[in-house]
């Protein structure tokens, strides 16, 4: 079913930008689709942090959307884009790929064992794969395609015909002249191929740095060697009126001239590439990362140069970047990060996508692959039943309802969603053994029994694989095969007694709850209180005392101090073997 939509009263972000975006699409093009904006260059694993850049406007876009409009995201792949860097930790790759260093994306053959064509489509394919199981409607549209197929070929030759004027808009920001000899283009340096990764814009300059002898001096455009693809060439003459232009590669040496009117080998440099493209498009919406909030950024460079193109710069915000295990900003360049995929078979699409509906574009956040997921599990939950019971506050019944489900309908979901640290606990001690996990989940709430494993589905996988993938194997719950035969003979009296009160209360007390209340009472009883006094009602001494039986008893389960929730780790073990373990 059709979700309904927001009030216009709602005070999220995700509503404000909405609003700005009707106002200015009716002063720019009244009466056309809404055009909203994301670029990202599959260069290497397109990270959680990239997907800030398709998140932001795919929320505006589905917020238009339940308001009636007619909308466009569009997603550039910038697969044209040079491959500047082999990234590290990428199986099977190594530094021999550094051949293909200049070439288009496109051009440079997949990882090793992959099923696509090219470098550009192995990670291209992961990302579309990720948004579909996230609910995220775009339309993807090929750099590659668009250069050689002749599609900006007017856009080539205007920007040609006017780089003097690209290049006094330029010239503004440029801190440092190139020297006057220098035979190609500079190169970024590492800070700005940074910047201009986490915008699409995969290491590209701006075109700036004068050539060498019998060179054209600034020229917007690069082509890429006829001979051995790559864009290391030097534009060494260009005739206006015939449009023919001559270059050299410094890579392989070789050189040809061409008539710039029919050729479809080459691009506009990034800091042009991207204002074009707005003007070409009609966006009217586009986030960009905060590397473009400085001086002479592509976004506030863009902004001038757009209007070479008829064009006019979107509107968005700069969005902050989002970190994980204590890594401030993501880079794919440097391997090991996480994508949407990885996020994905750990957690399902409601909840990623509530972490970036929930906090504004400029807030950053981190996404956690450890311990922190059920705590995050938990606050969604939470947030669930206070939706659901009418006690939520707006802008968090909105930050919901976008995390949920789009325009188009709910994203499917979890039937039963039971805590997931519950069922990781249970994915844990019993390895995988599905009948015994059913079992467990069965027993949990003997009222309304779980019949099969497919109703805590796909949350039960989910928190299957963090355990599998994300725990590691010192971490992991093995239960005792045997009694712990000398530390029970070695309690005292008060620890014998505290473990016969557990055990004479396991069958009257055989469900999550049940056994919580169990596990808790047994020291407040020895002291001499009621099993459901309140923490209150009791003396600090208390907590001391459950924390001593608690661990006891995971010495005498699993011989740690620690391990999951005591309640799921008895159901896990069973009455008859609990009974066991603990000295019956």
């Amino acid at each position: 079913m059709p979700i309904v939509a927001q009030s216009t009263e709602t005070t999220d972000w995700v509503s404000r930008f909405a609003d700005e975006v009707i106002e200015e699409s009716a002063r720019r093009a009244p009466g056309k689709p809404l055009v909203v904006a994301s670029g990202l260059s599959p260069s290497g694993p397109i990270h959680l942090g990239n997907l800030r850049e398709v998140m932001t406007p795919h929320f505006v876009a589905d917020e238009l959307r339940r308001r009636g409009h007619q909308v466009r995201h569009l997603i550039s792949w910038d697969d044209y884009d040079r491959f500047r860097k082999v990234p590290a930790g990428l199986a099977g790759v190594d530094e021999s790929w550094a051949e293909h260093i200049g070439k288009p994306l496109t051009s440079v053959p997949a990882p090793p064992g992959s099923a696509y064509p090219s470098w550009a489509e192995h990670f291209k394919a992961a990302m579309v794969e990720a948004l579909a199981e996230l609910g995220v409607e775009f339309d993807g549209v090929s750099q590659t395609a668009q250069y050689t197929s002749g599609v900006y070929r007017e856009q080539v030759l205007h920007a040609v015909a006017h780089r003097a004027d690209i290049d006094a808009i330029l010239d503004q920001y440029r801190t440092k002249k190139a020297p006057a000899k220098q035979n190609q283009q500079k190169p970024l340096d590492e800070a700005e191929l940074e910047a201009a990764e986490g915008s699409g814009a995969a290491g590209e300059d701006d075109g700036s740095a004068a050539a060498g002898a019998g060179s054209v001096g600034y020229f917007p455009y690069k082509p890429f060697c006829g001979n051995c693809e790559k864009d290391l060439t030097t534009v060494t003459s260009y005739d206006d009126d015939t449009t023919e232009l001559s270059y050299t590669c410094t890579a392989c040496g070789f050189g040809e001239t061409v008539r710039l009117n029919e050729f479809d080998r080459g691009k506009l440099v990034w800091k042009v590439d991207w204002p074009m493209r707005w003007a070409y498009e009609g966006v009217v919406f586009e986030p960009s990362g905060v590397d473009h909030s400085s001086p002479g950024s592509s976004f506030q460079v863009g902004g001038q140069i757009v209007g070479i193109f008829g064009g006019t710069q979107p509107i968005g915000p700069m969005y902050a970047f989002v970190g994980i295990s204590g890594m401030a900003k993501m880079s794919s360049s440097k391997g090991g990060v996480p994508t949407p995929g990885d996020a994905l078979k750990i957690m399902e699409p409601q909840l990623l996508r509530w972490l970036y509906a929930r906090r504004r574009p400029n807030q950053s956040f981190k996404i956690a692959f450890d311990q922190e997921i059920q705590r995050l599990y938990d606050e969604w939950d939470k947030l669930d039943a206070k939706v659901a019971d009418g006690s939520a506050l707006p802008a968090d019944v909105a930050a919901h309802a976008r995390a949920v489900g789009t325009a188009g309908g709910d994203l499917p979901r979890t039937a039963t969603p039971l805590p997931y640290r519950t069922l990781a606990s249970i994915a844990d001690i019993t390895a995988g053994e599905q009948e015994q996990a059913l079992r467990i989940l069965g027993e949990l709430d003997p009222e309304n029994p779980l019949r099969s494993l497919d109703e805590a589905r796909p949350r039960y996988d989910k928190a299957e694989a963090w355990i599998n993938t994300q725990v590691p194997a010192d971490q992991r719950t093995i239960v005792r095969q045997e009694p712990d035969a000398e530390l029970l003979k070695s309690l005292d009296e008060a620890a014998q007694q505290s473990l016969r009160l557990l055990r004479d209360g396991l069958a009257d007390h055989w469900s999550l709850d049940g056994l919580t209340h169990l596990v808790y009472g047994v020291p407040k009883v020895q002291a001499g209180f009621p099993a459901d006094a309140t923490p209150k009602e009791l003396p600090p001494e208390i907590k001391t005392a459950q924390r001593t039986f608690f661990a006891l008893l995971y010495h005498l389960l699993v011989g740690r101090d620690t391990g999951p929730r005591l309640p799921t780790l008895l159901l896990a073990v069973g009455q008859e073997r609990v009974r066991g373990l603990l000295g019956e």
